[in-house]
């Protein structure tokens, strides 16, 4: 017997979050650990009209490849692939590993050869999803693995998914709607103005961050859970970027963590990138294509439901009173015209606590968040 709850997902998924409707593609991916929410999203799509097709896929086949494949079969895109991302109307998708770490082993310029050869695939992807002509959403399944790198049982970290989409509370849908009405007020705020300022003041050896953003011709987004689930953000695609970065959680891509990335901006690109864990990873994805080092994304989490990190960029970058910026490929709905394999969102909290200062956030000079908190109080906000 499925878990209720994942019904309960699967129905915001279907009818709030892609809007599935009567004769809509749907291809829902996802490894087969995450089956029972294959099955429940499944239903409810034939429930609302549409034809869900499952799309399966494997994180130990693609260990086989990136192992044994040769610098030919790892720049290979599939046409099938392509197909369906430029055919279907609606991808929904799970997260769920059974190792987190899988990958970890792999050379770190065969996963970068692999990963480039995405980049067809993601400007398809971006385009569509720009356009609307391809509905989103992706979500994380529970499972062991995740639930050890977020230092929680199966139960307790089962809960934090669903808490975190507010699948506890009796019509979450609406819940959102909610949500999305005080994101839209940040959004408004922050549409037009010239430049966004992060800073954080130095402390314990380390020089804090102090980054400014070009957002003078960004179009900025509320992500209210229609693509990611669950959501909690506003972003932008900046034009450019000048300054430094010391991102307070290891950073997190393929399965690898990254801990003490420092990043240094001028003109937008990355002109220094260092850390203290796993950086020889960090450069090489960086190098991948020439996308890579250019800043993509610049976003503002605004989720107060999820309070700790978990290792999971899902949940993560949605933290409330942190900010992320990706490096690699932007969406161009947002005013970003870059180009990548890579997408990697990097959080840095500005929070504060017993062990370091709180940082602020100015658009055109104006502060707007302190400590991690909105100064308005109709803004997303702790419960």
């Amino acid at each position: 017997m499925l878990d209720p709850r994942l019904h309960k997902l699967a129905d915001v998924l279907v009818r709030y979050s892609t809007s599935v409707k009567k004769g809509d593609l749907v291809a829902i991916r996802s490894d087969p650990v995450a089956f029972p929410l294959v099955e429940a999203t499944f239903e409810a799509v034939l429930k609302a009209g549409g034809y869900p097709v499952w799309v399966p896929q494997s994180d130990r086949l693609t260990e086989i490849l990136l192992m044994h494949g040769s610098e030919e079969q790892l720049r290979f895109l599939s046409p099938l692939d392509m197909h369906r991302i430029g055919t279907i109307d609606v991808q929904i998708a799970f997260w769920g590993e059974s190792n987190t770490k899988h990958l970890s082993r792999v050379p770190s310029q065969r996963v970068a050869l692999h990963q480039s050869a995405r980049r067809p695939f993601m400007k398809v992807f971006m385009e569509r999803a720009g356009t609307k002509s391809l509905r989103w959403v992706g979500t994380q399944f529970p499972t062991d693995a995740a639930a050890q790198d977020a230092e929680m049982n199966l139960e307790q970290y089962a809960d934090f998914v669903f808490r975190a989409g507010l699948l506890h509370l009796p019509a979450p849908a609406a819940a959102w709607r909610e949500i999305s009405i005080r994101q839209q007020r940040v959004r408004d705020f922050l549409q037009g103005k010239k430049q966004v300022h992060f800073k954080v003041p130095a402390h314990d050896g380390h020089d804090g961050t102090d980054l400014k953003v070009d957002v003078s011709k960004a179009t900025w987004i509320n992500c209210d859970g229609h693509e990611n689930f669950p959501d909690g953000e506003v972003f932008a695609g900046p034009q450019g970027a000048d300054g430094h970065v010391n991102y307070t959680y290891p950073a997190v891509y393929q399965g690898r963590e990254v801990e003490g990335v420092r990043l240094v901006f001028k003109d937008g690109r990355v002109v220094d990138a260092s850390a203290k864990k796993n950086e020889e990873f960090l450069i090489k994805m960086l190098d991948q294509d020439a996308g890579a080092r250019t800043m993509g994304e610049i976003a503002i989490g605004t989720n107060y439901s999820i309070a700790e990190f978990s290792r999971n960029t899902l949940f993560d970058e949605k933290i409330g009173g942190t900010f992320h910026a990706a490096v690699g490929a932007g969406y161009p709905e947002s005013g970003s015209t870059n180009e990548s394999g890579l997408h990697w969102d990097m959080v840095c909290d500005l929070r504060g606590d017993t062990r370091r200062p709180g940082g602020t956030i100015e658009a055109d000079g104006e502060v707007f968040q302190q400590n991690g908190r909105f100064v308005q109080s109709s803004w997303p906000s702790p419960g």
